[in-house]
């Protein structure tokens, strides 16, 4: 299984609104930015990292994928896998200009690529090659329900239909405004509609400070928040071991992490309860196999973020012990050969061979964007 070509490739996918915000970010479209790796025996792997659809950097990625990965790839055997993630990955040249950012956003479409291949070479999918199914289904939670750019009304309707309506026992709202009593009133007018048996999660992105979020979670004391995502700068270890250590609301992050030993220091300092590890920030699946590894040694939960919107994660979660729970974006799904798909709640286990990463040759074909 010989590799004789790597292609990348862009695609800038409509959201499920118009636009949607979160504290920090406003965005119209979803990047999928990626990698088409062919072997010699005529497989075809496909794999990708999810930006905000700008198209200066995302070419940054996929120039990082032409000109450093591929010509490290070409004529090797794409199922010496291990050898050859430590290949690119621990590149001096490439440590030398960035063991995050840019760089580990190619890493991480090109490994997810090869273990495409993989299963598909296999003939399973991801998560039977991976070793088999998980006991019990992955639950889902809805974050497209939850944009702090939605207006109460609209929030309440979108967060009581996805409960009532599509069975969803699990929802994420986003909260960051700069009077935190506005997003009280809202959790509490949300709670009093759906009631105490469904889960809400909120999602700070990073935005406050340590002395707001501590007076965020007194006031959401009686609202019976799930997890409080990101309430802090991203890599402040410290600040996020203090707030944990203030407030029974269980801190969840790593969506912003890009490395094993970045989660590492969280988990060793007590800063989180749910790890949220994304295979499109990290260096991959294979470094997402460490961080789920150590998240379950350390006895926490694993709930993946949806930067690639589940479609490998829901392959992850089916088959790693610590995970039980999924977030749910529906951005980008209709665009593959085997879309994630949610029923009552719960994620359909796919069953087509591979990551469930392969486009539909219409979406290049209306989403692609040129590379330079």
């Amino acid at each position: 299984m010989k590799i004789v070509s790597v292609d990348p490739f862009i695609l800038h996918l409509p959201l499920t609104s118009d636009s949607i915000s979160d504290s920090t970010h406003s965005i119209t479209h979803w990047g999928v930015v990626g990698a088409r790796i062919a072997t010699s025996d005529g497989l075809v792997g496909y794999g990708f990292t999810g930006t905000h659809a700008h198209l200066p950097s995302d070419r940054l990625v996929t120039s990082c994928i032409a000109h450093c990965y591929a010509p490290l790839l070409l004529g090797e055997d794409a199922g010496d896998h291990a050898r050859l993630w430590t290949k690119l990955a621990r590149n001096p040249a490439l440590q030398w200009v960035g063991r995050a950012g840019i760089t580990h956003l190619a890493l991480a479409a090109v490994d997810v690529a090869l273990w495409d291949l993989a299963a598909k070479r296999a003939g399973v999918p991801l998560w039977q090659h991976l070793g088999g199914a998980r006991p019990a289904p992955v639950e889902a939670y809805n974050t497209d329900i939850g944009w702090l750019s939605f207006d109460l009304p609209t929030l309440i309707d979108k967060s009581a239909r996805a409960v009532e309506e599509e069975g969803f026992t699990r929802i994420k709202v986003k909260v960051g405004h700069a009077d935190p009593g506005t997003d009280i009133a809202r959790l509490a007018a949300l709670r009093q509609r759906l009631g105490s048996a469904v889960r809400i999660a909120i999602d700070g992105n990073g935005k406050w400070d340590l002395p707001t979020c501590q007076r965020f979670c007194t006031l959401a004391r009686d609202l019976d928040i799930f997890w409080f995502e990101e309430p802090l700068w991203y890599d402040d270890v410290a600040g996020h071991a203090k707030l944990a250590r203030s407030t029974s609301i269980p801190v969840a992050l790593g969506e912003q992490l890009y490395t094993v030993d970045a989660f590492n220091a969280f988990v060793s300092a007590g800063a989180v309860a749910y790890v949220q590890p994304d295979v499109t920030r990290l260096g991959g699946i294979s470094e997402y196999i460490q961080v789920a590894d150590l998240a379950h040694a350390n006895r926490l939960p694993v709930a993946p973020h949806a930067g690639e919107m589940s479609q490998v994660h829901v392959h992850l979660s089916t088959w790693h012990p610590a995970s039980g729970i999924l977030e749910y974006i529906p951005w980008i799904k209709d665009q593959f050969e085997e879309p994630i798909a949610v029923r009552d709640g719960l994620f359909a286990r796919p069953q087509q061979p591979g990551a469930s990463t392969t486009p539909k040759a219409e979406a290049f074909s209306r989403f692609g964007k040129p590379l330079s």
